[in-house]
């Protein structure tokens, strides 16, 4: 007997909005962690046209067994470039921060896309996403 009982559309069916604004809100401030995977510091020390032991070396650390990228002092993202406010390997910058803010996270509810609309002067805001191309970018990583 097969259930014929599909789940609920999510709250976001409709699509939501968002267009970075290159604030740098989300790479500054709070500490926190960036998950990064062997492949990605590849791609950022071949950006950066540095062997990747020394990205690893000087750009990531191990949180709960898994590799992060580094903060400075004052939470600040180590890529974070604060003179020109932006993120020195945004071309090749990792899949958490490529999918922000569609991340599980961030769309369990209404209310907490608001909080990050409150925080983020790009979400809520600009280019139009689907919900297909949200619950694509929400699957690749897991936050």
């Amino acid at each position: 007997m097969s259930d014929s009982t599909q789940a609920p559309d999510p709250w976001y069916a409709q699509g939501l909005n968002f267009t970075c604004s290159q604030c740098g809100d989300c790479c500054t401030g709070a500490p926190g962690v960036v998950w990064v995977t062997d492949e990605e510091l590849q791609e950022i020390a071949d950006y950066l046209e540095k062997p990747i032991e020394e990205v690893r070396l000087m750009h990531t650390r191990l949180v709960r067994g898994r590799v992060s990228l580094r903060e400075f002092q004052n939470g600040d993202c180590t890529f974070f470039d604060n003179e020109m406010r932006g993120c020195r390997v945004y071309p090749h910058r990792p899949t958490q921060c490529r999918t922000w803010p569609f991340w599980d996270s961030n769309l369990t509810s209404e209310i907490k896309w608001n909080r990050v609309c409150e925080s983020c002067p790009g979400s809520g805001t600009g280019a139009f996403f689907s919900l297909e191309e949200i619950q694509n970018r929400a699957a690749q990583v897991k936050i």
